[in-house]
């Protein structure tokens, strides 16, 4: 813990460098929320194939899966600004390429398969670093305050971000890919280092094979880091199903698209204002209490969704389950970065966001298949079962009960 700057403390919105890296993780995430949607339009207007379209977003997410750890142990290996900085540069330059071909009529399926695998390992180095870069741009006494203040505008930009993706498709189908290349390309002019010390730059398979080891038998002689990586494992698992799950119950209350996509800016309503409540009650209440109260409020709130009549009262129900989440969020990920190592940030932060990502993704493809088996309104209540079983184990487990920021 004592490899976090301990200088007094100021105000978070007079720091300079921090201001630098907010609005370039909120530039970029932007960019990224216009070629989201854009991509599989533009595959569906290529192909009229929707299953293409999936692929294409769904070779994103192996790329994570697969790449997740090796980016952990680069962005603690290689120098983390200069990482995020050439990152920025190759998505840039990978994105630029599509209204390039598309100009000179030559834009294939091939290339947009190649730029999403590519696109998605340099997203995965991106986050590794940059996760592990904060706690050396801010003091301690301020990590949560950065952390809650990243989440609040991130979800302030999902609300407006899917309304600004749809426009700037309209205006063009190359609007969204000029704008993201041109995001991935302002580069930060961040005065402070992003590591406090690393190895040599260069490794050989071993060295990484080596180094990531390390990092996960660190994080498995952590008990409260390792049992609540767990417990969101599970949680995600259930996330990864209620996306779908949520959809298709809106569409069973006869919501129409512009009312399903309202029912998910509640959601981002609810996550904006538990980030904004994150700063305040992360410093009041222990990890543990806040662990524990955030899956006993999904449990309860869960079994709700099945008995939502209307789509406005879904919507309520999406708001409130949302609150709670970031505010755990917070906590956890402040307690994360504070105890472990530098040296080692990038490989725990990447192991446990591969075990959360892969457990979504798991139950995405599952959700799929058991809202046909089960049904909508059943998968539901089988899923606030699930988190009920969460929500005990985690009431019941010492080492989560007595869980603080100072353990």
């Amino acid at each position: 813990m004592d490899d976090l700057t301990s200088t007094p403390p100021r105000n978070l919105w007079r720091q300079h460098d921090f201001r630098l890296l907010l609005g370039g993780r909120l530039v970029s995430q932007l960019g990224d929320q216009l070629q989201s949607l854009a991509l599989p339009l533009l595959v569906v207007a290529l192909t009229g194939s929707s299953t293409q379209a999936g692929i294409v977003l769904g070779l994103q997410t192996i790329a994570y899966l697969v790449f997740g750890l090796v980016a952990g142990a680069l962005a603690d290996r290689w120098d983390r600004k200069t990482t995020m900085i050439w990152c920025e540069i190759g998505r840039g330059t990978l994105t630029a390429t599509v209204p390039i071909t598309a100009a000179c009529g030559v834009l294939g399926m091939p290339q947009l398969y190649a730029i999403a695998v590519l696109n998605g390992v340099l997203s995965v180095l991106f986050g590794a670093a940059s996760s592990s870069a904060l706690p050396n741009i801010v003091t301690r006494t301020d990590l949560s305050k950065a952390l809650a203040a990243i989440g609040a505008m991130s979800n302030t930009l999902r609300i407006v971000g899917a309304s600004l993706a749809g426009l700037a498709y309209a205006l063009g189908r190359m609007v969204p890919f000029a704008f993201n290349a041109v995001s991935f390309l302002a580069l930060r002019a961040i005065r402070t280092d992003f590591q406090r010390e690393r190895t040599t730059a260069t490794a050989t398979p071993r060295d990484l094979l080596a180094g990531i080891g390390h990092g996960l038998s660190w994080l498995w002689r952590k008990p409260v880091i390792r049992t609540l990586a767990l417990l969101d494992a599970g949680d995600s698992l259930r996330y990864g199903a209620g996306y779908l799950l949520i959809i298709m119950l809106a569409q069973h209350l006869h919501a129409n698209p512009t009312q399903v996509g309202i029912v998910f800016t509640g959601a981002a309503i609810g996550a904006l204002l538990g980030s904004l409540l994150a700063p305040a009650l992360t410093r009041r209440f222990p990890l543990g209490a806040l662990s524990i109260t955030m899956l006993w409020a999904e449990a309860l709130t869960f079994p709700f969704y099945a008995l939502a009549p209307t789509w406005w009262l879904l919507l309520i129900v999406t708001f409130a389950e949302s609150v709670v989440s970031p505010i755990y969020n917070v906590a956890l990920d402040t307690y994360r970065l504070s105890v472990t190592p530098d040296a080692l940030r990038g490989r725990v932060t990447s192991a446990i966001d591969t075990l959360t990502s892969g457990a979504a993704a798991i139950g995405t493809m599952a959700g799929g298949a058991l809202i046909t088996l089960l049904g909508a309104p059943a998968l539901t209540l089988v899923l606030a079962g699930w988190l009920t079983f969460l929500a005990l184990t985690a009431t019941l487990s010492k080492t989560v009960r007595t869980a603080t920021a100072t353990d």
